[in-house]
């Protein structure tokens, strides 16, 4: 890897630079649906009057996803601002791999098929939905056609519902289709292939950062032995909930039981499990329950069945988690981190739990731990474990104090902090939450531009998607509350304190977030790396 070549005559400011990531705060219609529009930001209105403001893209094909019509997330965002272009992500990396039946040539997909041969079944775990988010159910049922062509005789679904990157309520829409290829297969070859148990993406299975193992435990028990709320069917689970008033996401560890009220689908010796969703964050913790072996001490796991387990991909490169995977994840190198490590520049990372992860781990290309450790310091805030729409302040006010206490310092060139209220608050579908979570982010944002023209350095602020710039829709007439992230674009400004006319805005065609790695190394005083996406500014000498 080259080095990093100085700018003549420009060597950046004396102050530290601070990127801010306002995490779903996009710039969607400014009407009712809008909590940031509803909310009094003063700091905010006055940055996007800024001749250094532009909206950027942050989903779709501007971050590696299929199509612009899929909506971005805080993982493929994360890893377009750190690696400074674009790699093929989520379900396009893995539709590639579908495409051309490379998933069913691999050595981890044989051995599922080989092991389910001698007897064991199969087991598939994952998000049921098509938000291209976290999984895509098309990819489950390829799975399930490609084990019936193949003659393999037992497969167990264990759907986790959505109603976050989708609607609310929208489980049988997915549950449907589900149960009716199920009973396909059973009809057409007499295998036995069921529904096994289930739950909502935020009480079961799939927690993040360590935030609440809890989830996980319920999803373990529920899916490995049969442990949990039951019911005849995943239909009766679901009506059953909304009856009592729950949304998707929320609804409980659940299991499927026969007439005996025996559960269908326990795991047992010699049985496979594969984890089929595609984004890391929320699959990583029941990865390692799975692979842990006995050094796993979360959770008491209870009887540890021998299980062939593989992932989807690898969520974490660096822990080498899981340590099976049917697609080989995008490999991303030479993010920015690792461009300014070599220069000396000293950096911290600040967010707390809900979003630790994605200004350290996404943010370095899909890789734990620091880059260089006597350069770096990495701070994680601990997330409150209650509904977000509760407590919509979340950790803003602490991430700012200890934000504000790194700068400071003075030990610090370069900092980069994530304030997740705007989109764990967006994603509650509350809207008087969401419109006191981007207030307090507005608040935040202007204490840290008056400590940083203070120090006379520069603040870049944006987001890494939308979210709670649209919290409902509106369908035949009546408003449904939007939990799930946006196609908005985002804001983009750069609050230089010591400027001086070097530099404008450049003329940069489709500017999205891979835009914004250059140029930060611009205004730290350096060119961009060849390969990265042009900056977002042009020098006029």
């Amino acid at each position: 890897m080259e080095r990093l070549k100085g700018i003549e005559g420009f060597k950046g400011r004396k102050g530290p630079l601070l990127l801010i990531i306002m995490d779903g705060v996009g710039l969607g219609r400014e009407d009712d649906s809008n909590a940031v529009h509803l909310a009094k930001t003063p700091t905010l209105d006055k940055l996007v009057k800024s001749e250094f403001f532009v909206p950027i893209a942050a989903h779709g094909e501007a971050v590696g996803l299929p199509s612009d019509e899929d909506m971005g997330n805080s993982e493929v965002g994360h890893n377009a601002l750190g690696a400074g272009r674009v790699f093929f992500q989520g379900a396009k990396r893995v539709n590639e791999d579908f495409a051309t039946g490379a998933v069913f040539e691999g050595k981890p997909w044989k051995q599922i098929v080989q092991r389910a041969n001698n007897g064991g079944a199969v087991h598939f775990i994952g998000l049921l939905s098509d938000a291209n988010v976290h999984s895509n159910i098309n990819h489950l049922y390829q799975m399930i056609n490609k084990l019936a062509e193949v003659g393999i005789k037992k497969v167990r679904v264990h759907p986790l519902l959505d109603g976050r990157d989708v609607g609310p309520r929208t489980a049988m829409t997915y549950v449907t289709p589900t149960e009716e290829l199920l009973n396909k297969v059973r009809s057409e070859k007499g295998f036995d292939y069921v529904i096994a148990s289930g739950g909502g993406r935020m009480n079961v299975t799939m927690d993040r950062y360590g935030a609440d193992w809890n989830i996980v435990k319920r999803g373990w028990d529920a899916h490995v032995h049969g442990i949990g709320r039951q019911f005849r069917s995943c239909e009766e689970a679901v009506n059953t909930f909304y009856n009592e008033n729950v949304d998707d996401q929320y609804m409980d560890a659940f299991v499927i039981v026969d007439d005996a009220g025996n559960p269908v689908g326990k795991m047992q010796d010699g049985d496979c499990v594969v984890l089929y969703n595609f984004r890391g964050d929320r699959a990583i913790e029941i990865s390692q329950a799975f692979d842990g072996g006995d050094e796993f001490k979360r959770f008491d796991r209870g009887s540890v069945p021998d299980i062939f387990f593989a992932g989807m991909m690898e969520y974490d490169s660096e822990a080498k988690v899981p340590k099976n995977y049917i697609v080989q994840p995008p490999l991303i190198q030479e993010t920015i981190a690792e461009y300014l490590a070599p220069e000396d520049i000293t950096m911290f990372a600040i967010s707390e739990t809900q979003k630790y992860g994605h200004v350290t781990y996404f943010w370095n290309g899909n890789k734990s731990g620091y880059i260089k450790a006597d350069l770096e310091t990495y701070i994680e805030i601990t997330s409150d474990k209650i509904p977000f729409d509760q407590a919509p302040k979340m950790k803003a006010y602490e991430i700012t104090e200890k934000t504000i206490e790194l700068l400071e310092s003075g030990r610090y060139k370069w900092g980069r902090l994530n304030f997740a209220n705007g989109d764990m608050v967006g994603h509650t579908g509350v809207m008087e939450a969401a419109i006191t979570a981007v207030e307090v982010v507005d608040e935040c944002v202007g204490k840290l531009l008056s400590v940083v023209e203070g120090l006379g350095g520069v603040v870049i602020v944006t987001a890494d998607h939308g979210n709670s710039d649209e919290m409902f829709e509106v369908k035949k007439g009546k408003k449904t509350p939007k939990t799930s992230h946006t196609l908005n674009k985002v804001p983009f400004v750069i609050v230089d304190f010591g400027y001086n006319s070097e530099y404008r805005m450049a003329k940069v065609d489709g500017p999205g977030l891979s835009n914004v790695a250059a140029t930060i190394c611009n205004l730290l005083g350096f060119e961009k790396p060849e390969q990265y996406d042009a900056s977002l500014i042009s020098f006029t000498k």
